[in-house]
């Protein structure tokens, strides 16, 4: 009995020792798959990042192009300028009040809307007088106000600067003729140069021996976007316009699209 008990125990010795090695290998493997399984994902979402971007060609064809489109303004800008003098601040404040509520309806009869008609400027300060004999004194008050108006009827432009002379506007600034929706003329002189870019990749590309294959890289600019080009005329006093309404000619305005496109070339 004590060797048949001793031979039971060595069996089951070895039958721990078996399953220990096994479970040990289990791990080892489960381990393994887990390693091999987190390369597989990272392996895919890198590929995934790069769906579509196949292996870039270091070759590149740069070209420049310019395109003009010519538009007829469709809104006149005016600066209207009241100088109103007073003994009191009171006194001139209701002065340029009295003008400039009179400009707005006599605007608003011509068909100018009154989100159109917007203060730029409303200053009051002492006025100064100086005697040799007594020095500066006091000579009352001023106040100036200026009212910046969008005129978006051009027939109508000639008798919104009558007003001046008629309503007590003391000086009127240079008209300014602007395109109130340059997106569509940027649009179409974007679309024309950019055709121009294309027509003269083909031509160099087939000079060169090569294959125009795609787009690198693009970017456009407006030369000369420094805001909107003055028409007609300008720097009129409040005399100067109060003999009847003037002729004003809006002309054109050119809106200028300048592309960069660099194409991929094989």
């Amino acid at each position: 009995m004590p060797v048949e008990k001793t031979s039971a125990r060595a069996k089951r010795a070895e039958m721990d020792f078996g399953k220990k090695i096994i479970f040990t290998l289990l791990g080892i493997l489960v381990a393994y798959a887990i390693v091999l399984l987190g390369t597989m994902i990272r392996n895919n979402l890198k590929a995934y990042a790069f769906i579509g971007r196949g292996d870039r060609s270091e070759h590149t064809l740069l070209i420049e192009a310019e395109a003009k489109v010519t538009a007829v303004p469709d809104v006149a800008v005016v600066n209207m300028v009241v100088i109103a003098k007073g003994a009191t601040v009171a006194e001139a404040q209701k002065q340029s009040t009295g003008v400039m509520n009179t400009l707005t309806e006599k605007l608003k009869t011509l068909g100018v809307n009154e989100s159109d008609i917007q203060t730029t400027n409303y200053n009051v300060y002492p006025k100064i007088k100086y005697s040799p004999t007594e020095g500066e004194q006091a000579d009352g008050y001023e106040v100036n106000q200026t009212v910046t108006v969008k005129i978006r009827n051009l027939a109508k432009a000639g008798e919104v600067l009558a007003l001046a002379g008629t309503v007590g506007v003391n000086s009127v600034g240079g008209v300014t003729f602007t395109i109130d929706d340059p997106e569509v003329y940027r649009s179409q002189a974007r679309s024309l140069a950019l055709t121009k870019a294309l027509e003269k990749a083909k031509q160099l590309s087939a000079a060169l021996g090569v294959r125009v294959v795609g787009v690198v890289s693009y970017s456009e600019y407006q030369p000369g976007d420094g805001g909107p080009v003055a028409y007609g005329r300008g720097g009129m006093g409040g005399d100067a316009v109060g003999f009847g309404a003037p002729s004003i000619a809006a002309g054109t305005n050119d809106v200028v699209m300048h592309v960069t496109v660099a194409y991929e070339i094989q």
